[in-house]
């Protein structure tokens, strides 16, 4: 009975966010747009610029972009060569007056915009028996396309990414963010298709955007995977929320082997006060699905930023889980991390970590520690930025081990 009603559930889930879509893409259409002499693409009160809810997630459209169209192209580039980036809570693009085209008023479509990034890493692993191994890897190579509807009635999408080296085939891996979405709802987001549920905070964030090259241990194993489906988000003063219903299937392996549920709230208890002692944040959720068997995964978060400093810690305990590292509805596990940061100069970032992971808490001895320490330095934000990081593994079943990671970001 459980097999047949959780599927009908989640049809119905789609059903009713996609009438919502067709809705306001319909509305886009219908209402009139005449008679403009100037597109504001300032973000309503209701976005924030935080957690990647603005929409598209990685492009930021400002009004003076948008009026300097008639620049030259050399003009465009002087302009990336002076370009100063002070967020880096987001993507940023290094050329993102050349590679968007805006549309006519007799369009339904704003603008559309091309990116595409890449971040790797050169590490040098010390094994503690004196062996030593040398790796390069591709965390990321990604192009995509994002598109905005008029008066931001929806948006889009389509985005690619490419892995030389994986265990997976080609069409396992190739496809990455694919949805559309809208923000018409006031203080809400609607958004159906393929992307990263929210299972957790660090493991929903994009590569172009943590703090270290790696994640941490809890947020690979349980999270940092995307899935079919479709989430509401609210954002309010005092609140968020994510809320989600998705096939339980990675990676496109199979058709549909179960549903399951993710949701998470925060709470932002200094809202209040202009940030005259920063930011707060205070959250937990649940991941909850069917995948052979039951799995559950809870967790809670705390993150602060005060000036200079960023400091946040998460905690996870799963009962079985559905992650990018594979699934297992058998293994207890649990972890924590610890971040802090500071900004010693505008562009230059000093990070460390304490992060611990218990794989099967059924095993004793199997614990693992890493100890990391980091240096981020923003030439153009997080468009082009340098990363190094050393990490300290301390493992009870395995030897340990020394890592020196040097890294590079770049995305146009």
């Amino acid at each position: 009975m459980k097999k047949k009603f959780l599927p009908k559930l989640i049809a119905l889930f789609f059903i009713i966010i996609g009438c919502s879509c067709l809705n306001v893409i319909y509305a886009a259409d219908t209402e009139s747009s005449s008679n403009l002499t100037e597109v504001e693409l300032e973000v309503p009160e209701n976005i924030k610029e935080d957690d990647n809810y603005n929409i598209p997630e990685a492009v930021s459209i400002s009004a003076e972009n948008t009026l300097n169209e008639q620049k030259s192209l050399k003009e465009k580039l002087r302009d990336i060569y002076n370009l100063e980036i002070e967020k880096y809570d987001k993507p940023s693009y290094l050329m993102e007056e050349i590679f968007t085209h805006k549309y006519s008023e007799n369009s339904p479509l704003d603008y559309t915009h091309f990116g595409a990034g890449y971040n790797g890493e050169l590490g040098i692993n010390f094994q503690d028996n004196g062996s030593v191994r040398n790796h390069y890897d591709f965390n990321a190579i990604t192009a995509s396309v994002d598109g905005v509807l008029k008066d931001n009635n929806a948006d889009f999408r389509f985005m690619l990414r490419f892995m030389p080296y994986s265990h997976r085939n080609v069409m396992q891996t190739m496809f990455s963010d694919t949805y559309i979405g809208t923000n018409k709802i006031p203080h809400h987001r609607i958004q159906i298709g393929y992307f990263r549920p929210k299972v957790g905070h660090e493991g929903t964030l994009s590569t172009y955007v943590i703090p270290f090259l790696n994640r941490a241990q809890i947020s690979r194993e349980f999270g940092t995977v995307r899935k079919i489906g479709g989430k509401i988000e609210g954002d309010y003063k005092y609140l968020d929320y994510n809320l989600g219903l998705y096939s339980s299937g990675t990676f496109f392996k199979d058709f549909f082997p179960g549903a399951e549920f993710d949701g998470w709230i925060n709470i932002k208890p200094l809202a209040n006060t202009k940030g005259k002692y920063g930011n707060l944040k205070i959250g937990g959720g649940l991941q909850g699905g069917h995948r052979d068997n039951d799995y559950c995964v809870t967790g809670a978060y705390v993150g602060w930023e005060y000036k200079k400093f960023m400091a946040n810690f998460e905690w996870a305990s799963a009962n079985g889980y559905n992650g990018n590292s594979g699934y297992s509805t058998k293994n207890h596990a649990d972890g924590f991390y610890g971040t802090i940061g500071y900004m010693l100069t505008k562009k230059l970032q000093l990070l460390a970590r304490y992060d611990q992971f218990d794989p099967n808490k059924h095993v004793t001895k199997n614990t693992r520690k890493e100890y990391s320490v980091g240096l981020n330095y923003f030439i153009k934000g997080q468009a082009l930025k340098l990363i190094l990081n050393y990490v300290f593994c301390d493992n009870q079943g395995t030897r340990d081990s020394h890592r020196i990671i040097i890294g590079t970001q770049i995305i146009l």
